[in-house]
């Protein structure tokens, strides 16, 4: 079940960036995305997120 970002709560501040330790979330157009094939269900991104905008998909 990888996290999943919502492009409009997303500020574009990178925290969950820094905070994935498997380096699997990039910055697209001003927003953050999650590799979907790469994320190990961590979390870590969703601790993170000051905008509580990653969640986990089915």
């Amino acid at each position: 079940m990888p996290a999943k970002v919502d492009e409009t709560k997303c500020s574009g501040c990178e925290e969950c960036v820094d905070a994935c330790p498997t380096e699997v979330i990039s910055m697209v157009d001003g927003h953050a995305w999650v590799n979907p094939d790469d994320c190990i269900d961590c979390e870590a991104c969703i601790d993170a997120c000051p905008e509580d905008a990653i969640s986990m998909v089915d």
